[in-house]
């Protein structure tokens, strides 16, 4: 990536400074003025206090990882300014209100230090809170836009909270830009780069949004949680759309509840998710487990955070893949998906519903703090890539809902569409859904479910493989490190070393054993402490991998960290 055409902005401060708000505002204004956008934030579990940030990239060419490196900052507190010490350089613009500076009493002055009465506008404003907005103002100056966009996208944001409030956050978004109209252009001439007016037509989403609107597209009609960070803009989502697209949202007392009621509108013939993280994947075992007994559909959409226990709620982490893979007492099949682009997060979450109602299972989709609360910019998904596989039948009188077959599916019927009795408990059962205890029938009954597996894996999505086919050194990835991993290995300039970055993680296919054999060395990265990936391809197929690299702090690697891990190992 070429840093001349590709800058990092950073905005820290306090919860309730409206870190968020610059943010969503921010990147709108940006991808509508031409540039590519990637967007994160780190947050801390503190409805007021602490230091909270966001980091907006733009450039020129397509830009999708977290970086260390700060180009511009705008620090909203003293705490902030000091909390990102490390990630500042000697090129870093820093924006700095005089009140910080007044705060903090003697501060060195230099040429990319510039002071700036930002408190002192939003008192005239009367609203101290509108240092956000004028922030905003400030970074659109700075970067040559055009008013007219920031003030289109202000009115945009603020509208259903009233003329007033539009008022006044239009004044605060002039008086920023003011506040850096008195500067030479030459001052900012650095942070001019190009722009292409028809990224203006792509789409501009989180991660949330992306496995949301992934289940809208597969006709999800049913959604079933009890709030979970990081999992919670999910089912908010889901909510805001219920009505447009026709979706039964129900905010319940708990997980276990959020399980069941899932399997009951499966069974009744709805297309149901569950959205939750690992504390409450963990309450919905059992719910699972009957899943498996009774051969329903499942949807569960599992984000990721630190644990054991509460650990930290708004951090980020890939520790769930063991809790996703084993939960749930007996043995049955499922499937787990972990998306590395938002555009798989999108298509991931609608092939789950087919997956699931197709091979009656749990299908678990993982993603993490880092890859729901990550924006950037693409291309309308292709919808005609859509298709909504609705596997069940009209039932016959002497239909039998777990009548043995070959590839161990059962036709699958819906209470009340034909003649047939639906009949299915969470005891073992005969073809018809009466329990038994007669041994037979239970081998028979349990290597039915257990031949699901083999007709899974003839449907296993094959991993993304980046790079050339003669390669050296394998980076093998899964889940949301994958674009993180892609621009490290880029600016490492390796032509022998490839990328193998798995999206279905669970069952493994004994086709990816070629990627692995040809390598000399072989690397996996993970946020976790264990390596659990690199342990279940030894487990699944006996692939032992050379080394991890492992990150476990609750936060995601960036570029530049991974780049010097990597390089020092290859």
């Amino acid at each position: 990536m070429n840093m001349a055409n590709d800058f990092s902005i950073v905005l820290a401060g306090a919860a309730g400074q409206g870190i968020q708000v610059v943010e969503n505002l921010a990147v709108n204004i940006f991808k509508k003025s031409g540039f590519n956008v990637f967007a994160v934030k780190k947050y801390m579990s503190r409805v007021r206090g602490g230091n909270n940030s966001t980091e907006i990239r733009i450039s020129d060419e397509k830009v999708r990882a977290y970086l260390d490196r700060i180009d511009i900052f705008i620090p909203f507190s003293k705490k902030a300014l000091f909390a990102a010490k490390t990630r500042i350089s000697e090129k870093t613009l820093i924006i700095l209100d005089e009140k910080i500076v007044k705060e903090i009493g003697k501060f060195n002055d230099g040429e990319n230090i510039i002071k700036l009465p930002i408190s002192e506008s939003a008192e005239d404003i009367k609203e101290k809170i509108l240092i956000n907005t004028i922030s905003t103002g400030i970074l659109s100056a700075i970067l040559g836009l055009d008013k007219k966009t920031g003030k289109k996208e202000i009115e945009k944001y603020f509208e259903k909270k009233g003329e007033k409030i539009v008022a006044i956050n239009l004044k605060a978004f002039n008086a920023g830009y003011e506040l850096i109209d008195g500067f030479h252009e030459k001052t900012f001439k650095r942070f001019r780069i190009n722009r292409n007016e028809k990224r203006d037509k792509e789409i501009l989403i989180n991660g949330s949004e992306a496995i949301t609107y992934g289940g809208l597209a597969a006709g999800c009609n049913f959604v079933s949680a009890y709030p979970m960070s990081p999992s919670t803009d999910v089912l908010q989502i889901f909510s805001k759309n219920a009505k447009e697209f026709g979706v039964v949202v129900e905010q319940i007392e708990d997980e276990i509840s959020a399980v069941n009621m899932s399997i009951g509108a499966w069974y009744a013939g709805a297309r149901a998710m569950v959205t939750t993280s690992g504390g409450g994947f963990a309450l919905m075992s059992e719910g699972l487990s009957l899943s498996g007994m009774i051969e329903s559909p499942l949807v569960i959409h599992n984000s990721q955070r630190p644990a054991p226990a509460t650990g930290l709620p708004t951090r980020t982490a890939q520790e769930d893949l063991n809790l996703v893979i084993h939960s749930g007492h007996g043995e049955f099949p499922r499937i787990v998906f972990a998306p590395g682009t938002l555009e798989e997060g999108f298509y991931l979450s609608q092939i789950a519903f087919n997956y699931a109602d197709k091979f009656q299972v749990p299908v678990i989709i993982l993603t993490d703090q880092y890859y729901v609360s990550s924006y950037y910019n693409f291309s309308i998904p292709d919808l005609n890539k859509i298709d909504n596989e609705k596997s069940f039948i009209k039932t016959e009188k002497n239909y039998k809902r777990h009548k043995l077959t070959e590839n161990g599916i059962s036709p699958r019927g819906i209470p009340g569409f034909g003649e047939g009795l639906v009949r299915t408990t969470g005891n073992e059962h005969l073809e018809n859904g009466m329990i038994t205890e007669e041994k037979e029938i239970r081998n028979k009954m349990q290597d039915k479910r257990n031949r699901k597996r083999q007709t899974i894996l003839e449907n296993f999505i094959e991993p993304n493989f980046v790079g050339l086919e003669d390669y050296n050194n394998l980076i093998v990835c899964w889940g949301s490190t994958f674009l993180i991993i892609k621009e490290a290995v880029q600016n490492m300039n390796q032509k022998d070393t490839s990328i193998l970055h798995f999206k279905q993680v669970y069952p493994l296919s004994d086709s990816v054993k070629k990627y692995f054999d040809k390598a000399n060395k072989t690397i996996v990265v993970e946020n976790n402490s264990t390596g659990q990936f690199k342990r279940l391809l030894k487990a699944e197929l006996n692939i032992n991998c050379d080394e991890s690299i492992l990150k476990y702090d609750g936060r995601s690697f960036s570029v530049e960290n991974l780049t010097k891990k990597l390089q020092k190992r290859i």
